[in-house]
């Protein structure tokens, strides 16, 4: 049984926070280094672009990995990250293409990623009970994880799990994705102003 944890020690822990600010902080709030979050939406949506935007901003407090499991090193990552001049990362933004055990084996190097984002979470072949494991084993750290979507939900049963256990639930529609955070914000974030502006037309 573990020891009860005083009122004080709530109070007093030192938790490393993230200093949002401006539009990110209106969508997400102070967010936590550590846990879970999860980010879906049909094809043709701004999934990826709005994913490349967080992980550039996210770069700022910390050394992200992008695990492009799905699309890898392609013409299509390559354009996504130079529409969003991600060469201003200086270094602190890597792709890899790392299956899950081959993660777990970068994470226990020197100098690992503190932020990795998983695309996509089908294609990373986990299961929930591996999923819990790696959270747990890296509670230090934040795993992102992109999914497929199944009309406004995350597709398949480990999806709609981990957006249960996830702090930050993000679903990408029309250029727009709008979060439910345990931190506040919940904002909505407009990743590509005249796609939004179009998809709102069409729905009217």
């Amino acid at each position: 049984m573990k020891r009860a944890i005083s009122i004080h020690e709530i109070y007093t822990k030192r938790r490393k926070v993230l200093p949002f600010d401006g539009i990110w902080e209106a969508h997400i709030g102070k967010p936590e280094l550590k846990g879970s979050w999860i980010i879906w939406g049909n094809s043709g949506n701004g999934k990826t672009g709005y994913a490349i935007q967080l992980a550039k901003y996210l770069s700022k407090f910390g050394r992200v990995a992008y695990n492009g499991l799905e699309e890898g090193n392609s013409e299509s990552f390559a354009e996504a990250c130079k529409r969003n001049n991600m060469d201003k990362c200086r270094g602190r933004f890597v792709l890899i293409e790392d299956s899950i055990e081959e993660l777990d084996h970068r994470l226990n190097l020197h100098k690992s990623p503190d932020i990795i984002f998983i695309d996509s979470l089908q294609y990373s072949g986990i299961n929930y009970t591996s999923y819990k494991e790696l959270i747990k084993k890296y509670s230090n750290k934040l795993f992102i994880w992109i999914s497929h979507a199944e009309g406004r939900n995350p597709e398949g049963r480990i999806a709609k799990k981990v957006r249960y256990d996830a702090f930050v639930k993000i679903y990408v529609e029309g250029y727009t994705a709008n979060a439910v955070s345990r931190y506040g914000g919940k904002e909505s974030y407009i990743i590509w102003q005249e796609g939004a502006d179009q998809y709102n037309l069409t729905i009217r």
